[in-house]
């Protein structure tokens, strides 16, 4: 199972704002990868344009391979100084990743310290102060090895909790006790860049009692293994193929995944088990899900995937606002699915006739087209898809 570079992030905009102050920009090719933090001094509209302007100069420039020197003077000299304060309007980090050696660069303007973890332990690294147009600017490089973290965090989540959980705020010494607790409790067991910011901004919703006092924003990269997942939907056209498909599918280095009543039902003959229907999990709109030994994931067919679609084009990447939908079989699948690198559908082509009764709602597609409709989307939020049919 080959390395996966892992890029995530999350933002809390502040309370009574429309727009983020903060913004992260990535580009990425074959030879580099370019994540930027900008927090825009203040909220609101004026600091989301100048984080904006400012994470999109450094990209674009990066990306052309303007040497680091010179976009860093670019920015500094164009960045307005706000004359009361005497500091800039935008702060930035930037971190740059060698995509085939994985030796990294970390560039950082009065942000908050980046988070560096090795083998799960926080890690002291070198950083050298340089000068741009008198302003400071810490920089230091390092190589990324297969489950190393790297974390950055806009003051927003510092400062959370700020008089009343904490005198001084969260504290970066405590969000990074966090981090490392999150990493080490499970021993052996594997976590992603994603798990780690959803749940730090949790913590960060949680510390400032639900009414933000400030954009708040944690991004993320890890190299660790690949997630992947397949799905197992439909029954195949030829009946003698069953077992053999429920074979691959338990063979699968990966987690496991049925959606479908006959296809359960498959499953579960040739496991000779019975599923556990979890009624607690059926809403209006989603039947229930499932419990069969060996599968982690069993849920209804064409209603609980047309679902489980709208969330996702709803909410994408957003665990955080995906969780507050509640505990049905829709919310679960779409969650293995955001947190899967490669998605690969297996997809049995025997019609049921119960989904080309024309009684039923229009927006139910037959399987197919709504896999295809899952494969566009999952392509477009950079994620390896395969469809197989049967």
């Amino acid at each position: 199972m080959s390395s996966h570079l892992e890029i995530y992030d999350l933002s809390l905009r502040k309370t009574g704002e429309e727009l983020c102050g903060d913004k992260v920009k990535t580009y990425s090719n074959s030879e580099k990868t370019i994540i930027v933090l900008s927090d825009g001094l203040g909220s609101g509209v004026k600091a989301n344009i100048l984080a904006t302007m400012t994470s999109e100069i450094i990209v674009k420039m990066l990306s052309e391979d303007i040497p680091l020197e010179e976009v860093i003077n670019t920015i500094i000299s164009t960045l307005p100084m706000c004359k009361i304060r005497k500091i800039a309007y935008a702060t930035f980090t930037i971190l740059e990743i060698n995509n085939k050696t994985y030796r990294y660069k970390v560039v950082n303007f009065d942000n908050p310290k980046v988070f560096v973890f090795k083998k799960n332990k926080l890690i002291t690294v070198e950083r050298e102060a340089k000068q741009f147009f008198d302003k400071k600017i810490n920089v230091f490089e390092n190589n990324l090895e297969e489950g190393d973290f790297i974390g950055m965090i806009s003051d927003g989540v510092m400062y959370a909790g700020l008089g009343s959980a904490f005198n001084f705020g969260w504290g970066w010494e405590s969000i990074s006790q966090f981090i490392f607790d999150i990493l080490n409790k499970n021993s052996g067991a594997s976590i992603s860049a994603q798990e780690i910011i959803y749940q730090a901004i949790a913590r960060t919703h949680k510390l400032y009692g639900g009414v933000i006092g400030d954009d708040a924003t944690f991004a993320g990269v890890m190299l660790r293994k690949k997630n992947s997942i397949m799905i197992f939907t439909g029954p195949p056209l030829n009946q003698n193929d069953d077992d053999k498909i429920v074979k691959r599918l338990l063979d699968f280095n990966g987690r496991k995944i049925i959606c479908g009543g006959t296809t359960g039902n498959i499953a579960a003959r040739y496991l000779n088990a019975e599923p556990e229907v979890i009624i607690s999990t059926m809403t209006r709109e989603t039947p229930p899900i499932a419990k069969l030994d060996k599968i982690d994931l069993v849920t209804e067919g064409i209603l609980t995937m047309t679902k489980t679609l709208d969330y996702l084009r709803e909410f994408k990447t957003d665990l955080l606002s995906l969780s507050k939908q509640g505990n049905n079989g829709a919310v679960m699948l779409a969650k293995e699915i955001i947190s899967a690198d490669s998605i690969q559908f297996i997809v049995g082509q025997k019609i049921n006739e119960y989904y080309q009764n024309p009684g039923l709602p229009s927006q139910i597609s037959i399987r197919k087209n709504l896999i295809k409709e899952f494969a566009q989307f999952l392509l477009e939020i950079k994620k390896d898809v395969s469809i197989e049919y049967c």
